[in-house]
């Protein structure tokens, strides 16, 4: 059973959660339900990923290939409301949502944005620009 005392140590918070002290700048949805799932969502999810952990932007734990300071958290879900016309990807805090996103299309977008930031390649990716 979890600790159900309040934590009001804010190094022990950061402890226990890094997430609460990390400098995060963007959150990316990408669903893999059932009809984004049959456009190659996954695959979609996997092209962020590696361009993510390559650029060392994405959040996470370094056993994992993943930056504990990294800037882009990256999230599968269930559905974002309009799987008809996925792969569809969100992105917060921008509010920006794409359809149709193919991971061919998400890799090219990295070309693009060789020199730029966080907010840039995340954008490039998801339109494949």
């Amino acid at each position: 059973m979890p600790n159900t005392e309040f934590i009001d140590d804010c190094d022990q918070l950061a402890e226990l959660a890094p997430v609460a002290t990390a400098p995060i700048q963007h959150h990316v949805f990408v669903c893999t339900g059932k009809s984004c799932s049959a456009v190659e969502s996954a695959e979609v999810k996997a092209a962020f990923e590696e361009e993510l952990k390559a650029r060392g932007l994405q959040f996470g734990s370094e056993k994992k290939g993943r930056n504990p300071k990294g800037s882009v958290v990256l999230t599968e879900c269930g559905s974002v409301g309009f799987c008809a016309i996925g792969a569809a990807v969100m992105i917060y805090p921008d509010g920006v949502w794409y359809a149709q996103v193919r991971a061919a299309a998400a890799v090219r977008g990295r070309d693009l944005y060789s020199a730029g930031g966080g907010g840039e390649i995340v954008q490039a990716l998801a339109s494949g620009l």
